[in-house]
């Protein structure tokens, strides 16, 4: 199968980002977490390594480590230069303080997914599936997280972003999503619309500020809960 990413840009955050992202206390860390559209992010190789449970999903799995090395490697200095052209558009804070820092820790961040990625494609923890439809049974994670996908591209429309967190909403017991605004730096204009018919159903709905920004203005997720308790890992 030839490699086709033409429209796709892996980038992936570290562990501690991730951690800062989603406000994760250490007993989130110990659920069953489902990271969806997780991409080349470090942060299930970490995690797994230290015990956790974890499944990552993104159409990205449908390819191997080498291509997808191929890919971060054409696409890397690409970003890297718009960041530049852009600087004033992130928080510039340690560890990443300029656009050479933002290398370095993106680099090591996609390095340890490398790394990982072809023995956990194996053992099923990395599954090529895209929303607005997973294959997986109901509830069958405490936790998903999505990173730097919905609502970031507002472009793909009010229906396929609320069928995506209906969607993480059935297998999960709790939804994350970060950040809540689009590539444009705005707030989509039917988060409120989506977010009202959730709590009318009788979901638990918050936006919550979290210890992280780095794309200016984007400091808050969006969590999302079923009525009944979240369960408890077994």
């Amino acid at each position: 199968m030839s490699f086709q990413l033409d429209q796709v840009v892996p980038w992936g955050r570290s562990f501690d980002e991730y951690r800062r992202m989603f406000a994760l206390t250490s007993d989130d860390l110990g659920r069953r977490i489902l990271g969806c559209a997780d991409g080349p992010a470090a942060f299930h190789a970490t995690l797994h390594e230290r015990g956790g449970a974890v499944t990552s999903c993104d159409p990205l799995y449908r390819f191997s480590a080498a291509e997808i090395e191929q890919r971060i490697e054409d696409c890397f200095p690409i970003v890297l230069r718009q960041a530049e052209e852009n600087a004033s558009a992130f928080c510039w804070e340690p560890p990443i303080s300029d656009v050479v820092s933002l290398g370095r820790v993106r680099r090591a961040a996609m390095d340890r997914f490398l790394r990982d990625y072809p023995r956990g494609r194996a053992e099923g923890r990395y599954v090529a599936e895209e929303l607005p439809r997973l294959s997986f049974a109901d509830r069958s994670f405490h936790l998903a997280l999505c990173s730097h996908f919905l609502f970031l591209y507002a472009s793909l429309g009010e229906s396929f972003h609320e069928q995506s967190l209906r969607e993480l909403l059935r297998v999960a017991g709790e939804v994350r999503v970060f950040p809540l605004l689009g590539l444009d730096g705005q707030p989509p204009p039917f988060l409120d619309s989506i977010v009202a018919r959730l709590r009318q159903e009788g979901f638990g709905v918050s936006v919550e500020r979290v210890p992280y920004e780095f794309q200016r203005g984007a400091h808050s997720m969006l969590r999302l809960r079923h009525e009944s308790r979240v369960p408890e890992r077994a």
